[in-house]
């Protein structure tokens, strides 16, 4: 169902998860050391006292070894694994100045939540968590924000003035999507399509998103980036997309249809947990299949203490 209302708690002001302030996305940055602390940071001589928290490869063959579990399969060196009988692999020393692109779907699809906030809301604290990390790292951070009717692109940069720039115009848009009066076309493939024609480099790619509305092309569009970058899909959902509500019966309105649903019945309960379940297993097997990681975002949970990244 489509909302633009979030149930509110009592002890949280009106406007409180509706919309991502600049103040909420500047707020991102103490959260750093503690992700830091969760992950495998890895340094390298080359690259000087960087510590990356975006574990993965750079661009100058360091080695060949035996492959081993947990290597990408994309490294394997086929040459030597046919001369040598065994599976060998390439190791790529760490790359600096890295491009990290974040694709943050803000259209009004994500203007739902029952718990804290809306998934809006969290997607765009998630693109700023991510832009401060970038900069830690001494990568250069891009965005391509999605708004459901047109795609604004922020090249990639290491400097904090383009990543207030960022946050600005993620903040601004987290308000007007409040008032939009259509929903039009809530899908990313035109942003997706924008970075896979103008990206140059190995990047990482970050794809920020519900993924309820994803098309084909969209889909395709990912497969092709996956061969040139490492990309991350990270699905934000709310509570009750994932859990039913408690039993009785509730009013619900969608394009101007009223009515009223019993959720007492168990066939209903059952149901209601089938079909989310079917959606997430179906991205994440797409995403197993084509060598790209989903994440599994809940909005009413500690965002830093879920976006695991390998």
């Amino acid at each position: 169902m489509f909302f633009k209302k979030k149930i509110i708690d009592n002890s949280t002001s009106e406007t409180d998860g509706l919309s991502a302030s600049l103040e909420d996305l500047i707020e991102q940055k103490k959260y750093l050391p503690y992700i830091k602390r969760r992950q495998n940071a890895i340094t390298s001589d080359r690259a000087g006292d960087i510590r990356s928290a975006f574990k993965g490869r750079g661009m100058e063959l360091e080695e060949v070894r035996a492959y081993g579990y947990g290597d990408d399969v994309r490294d394997i060196d086929w040459r030597v694994t046919a001369r040598k009988g065994d599976t060998y692999t390439k190791v790529f020393s760490e790359e600096k100045d890295r491009e990290v692109y974040v694709v943050l779907d803000l259209s009004p699809y994500m203007l739902f939540g029952t718990k804290k906030e809306l998934k809006s809301v969290a997607a765009a604290k998630l693109a700023a968590l991510l832009g401060w990390q970038s900069m830690a790292n001494k990568d250069r951070f891009g965005l391509l924000l999605y708004d459901g009717n047109e795609t604004k692109v922020f090249k990639p940069q290491n400097n904090q003035k383009n990543l207030m720039a960022i946050f600005k115009a993620v903040s601004d848009t987290s308000h007007k999507i409040l008032y939009s009066a259509e929903k039009k076309n809530a899908d990313i493939t035109d942003s997706l399509q924008i970075l896979q024609f103008s990206i140059k480099s190995r990047a990482m790619i970050f794809v920020i998103s519900d993924f309820k509305n994803i098309t084909e092309t969209a889909r395709k569009t990912l497969v092709a980036l996956t061969k040139r970058c490492r990309v991350y899909c990270v699905g934000v959902y709310d509570y009750i997309e994932e859990i039913p509500p408690e039993s009785g019966e509730y009013f619900a309105e969608y394009n101007g249809e009223k009515l009223i649903f019993n959720t007492t019945p168990e066939a209903f309960k059952d149901t209601y947990y089938q079909y989310f379940a079917h959606k997430r297993k179906t991205m994440e097997n797409f995403c197993k299949r084509f060598g790209c990681q989903y994440i599994n975002i809940r909005t009413d949970r500690p965002l830093y203490k879920q976006l695991k990244i390998l």
